[in-house]
């Protein structure tokens, strides 16, 4: 059913992936250094680049050690797989920041088919289910931004009014690239910009989060037990949604003077 609702045209804004030959680790000492445009990454005193050379400049300090963590983690190889942060820092960077009104539009059209619009007729418990885990994320952004969703039963698609989402829209023009960047992630992981922005203004944690998202494979699960390849690819994608939280989490920190990147 939400292979269906997804956006015709999603750019594709994911945290980049584990594809190439893991290099010899090429460094000793890992820092963290104040600059006038951020927190920067530095290996063996030298900036440390994202994948298309640009600097690697973290928005607080809180998330710059964390990603200097993950470089300093590394053993003989630089295993990005085991780097989620820096993955997402790579792909705000090189990815979303030449692209933030395409990937605003984008969060803004899985809103207009959103997974908790999408209710099952029966069985009763799922529905129950659905209701206790959606509702009140549905009312809690109707009191946020004004934006009431309809939902409906069934897999025929319901509309959205412009002007509701519109109003996610307006939410979102104001987002700096990396909490934006993590909004992207957890959109397309839940099926749902509602969970996303739930998470981004601190009403729902993650964990909360994907719980409710995936409300209807665990209802499933209660029936017919777990598979285990479903569940290996569900850790792997808890994973990136993890990592996507830890990104807002961080941008709560300190950040250094004039920095345009804010919580």
């Amino acid at each position: 059913m939400t292979d269906d609702r997804q956006p015709a045209a999603a750019p594709r804004i994911v945290a980049q992936q584990d594809v190439t030959p893991r290099p010899k680790r090429f460094y000793k000492a890992v820092s963290v250094a104040t600059e006038a445009e951020g927190f920067t990454i530095h290996l063996d005193g030298r900036r440390a680049r994202t994948p298309g050379r640009a600097g690697l400049v973290i928005p607080s300090e809180a998330l710059a050690e964390s990603v200097a963590a993950e470089w300093d983690a590394q053993a003989e190889e630089i295993n990005v797989a085991t780097m989620p942060l820096t993955r997402l820092a790579n792909t705000a960077i090189d990815g979303v920041a030449a692209r933030m009104a395409e990937v605003r539009t984008d969060i803004v059209a899985y809103a207009g088919s959103d997974l908790l619009c999408y209710r099952a007729e029966h069985p009763d418990g799922l529905v129950a289910s659905q209701r206790e885990a959606w509702d009140h994320v549905l009312g809690w952004s109707e009191a946020r931004f004004g934006a009431a969703l309809v939902t409906t039963q069934g897999i025929m698609p319901v509309a959205q009014s412009d002007e509701e989402l519109a109003k996610l829209d307006r939410a979102l023009a104001e987002e700096p690239v990396f909490p934006l960047t993590a909004m992207h992630i957890m959109t397309t992981l839940t099926g749902s910009a509602l969970l996303a922005l739930a998470v981004r203004h601190g009403y729902l944690d993650a964990p909360a989060a994907w719980a409710a998202a995936h409300v209807d494979e665990d209802w499933q699960i209660t029936l017919w037990g777990e598979d285990a390849e479903a569940t290996a690819r569900r850790e792997a994608r808890w994973q990136e949604m993890s990592a996507a939280s830890q990104i807002i989490t961080h941008l709560k920190g300190p950040q250094p003077p004039g920095n345009p990147e804010k919580a």
